[in-house]
């Protein structure tokens, strides 16, 4: 069995733990035990994204000590797994003590999704979910570490799932953390536009594996009016969307 430490996230923790367990199921589907750390805490992008370095080491090494000792680390989010395998060691570059256990956190981090199918060769996760699909790929994990054809080649063995992707794929949605605070009417902007293009696609639902992307998108989705749904990919993939979807009969 590969022994596997899952970070958890804000997100997922605080509005959707259903992904949290949906990513266990999956990983242990995959052959891996799954532990969670009660000690970990958030990754420290809101810090990070604000300049504010010394807060985001402080919260780095209590992420760099929950973590050590587990084979690999796993998240379900592109961008806390970016902050975790690019901007960690950049924190530490001046310190070579912690530099060195950033570096191996780094070393040990993975995507979700791309842990799934380029380090465990998952090929068929044994799902069901009859609906038009539209998948949205999350700036981090697309740029940062590459997460594009891994989640579309399990989509594609979930029976009826049917994958119409959307123009523009790629292109931010608009929440970029921080940036949807700093910048809200050019976030709004970009949100409609994605909101929009997935509407053109005719898909019933929508994907992704970053929860922030998702939050915002299916917060514009519904002051729309819009009957579209919104998912992690995890939960679909793991067979666990027998919840309301994303921003649908939460609180």
């Amino acid at each position: 069995m590969t022994d596997v430490g899952l970070f958890v996230t804000c997100l997922i923790d605080l509005h959707r733990p259903n992904v949290g367990f949906a990513a266990i199921r999956l990983l242990e589907q995959a052959g891996c035990t799954v532990h969670v750390p009660e000690s970990q805490v958030c990754c420290g992008q809101p810090a990070f994204n604000s300049g504010d370095d010394e807060s985001a080491r402080n919260i780095a090494r209590q992420v760099i000590e929950a973590f050590e000792g587990y084979e690999h680390v796993v998240v379900p989010s592109g961008s806390c797994a970016g902050m975790l395998i690019k901007h960690y060691p950049e924190l530490f570059a001046d310190d070579p003590d912690w530099v060195a256990r950033a570096e191996s956190l780094a070393n040990r981090c993975h995507e979700l999704i791309s842990f799934l199918v380029d380090t465990m060769g998952m090929e068929d996760p044994q799902a069901t979910f009859t609906s038009t699909v539209t998948y949205h790929d999350a700036c981090s994990g697309l740029r940062e570490l590459g997460v594009k054809e891994q989640p579309r080649k399990l989509m594609a063995a979930v029976s009826g799932l049917e994958l119409r992707e959307m123009e523009d794929t790629e292109v931010c949605c608009g929440f970029g953390g921080t940036f949807c605070v700093k910048f809200p009417e050019i976030s709004e902007r970009m949100v409609s536009d994605k909101v929009a293009l997935a509407e053109q696609s005719g898909a019933r639902t929508l994907l992704g594996g970053d929860m922030g992307c998702l939050l915002n998108i299916s917060g514009r989705l519904s002051r729309l009016g819009s009957d579209i749904q919104v998912y992690h990919v995890a939960e679909v993939l793991a067979d666990m969307t027998d919840v309301p979807a994303i921003g649908k009969g939460e609180h």
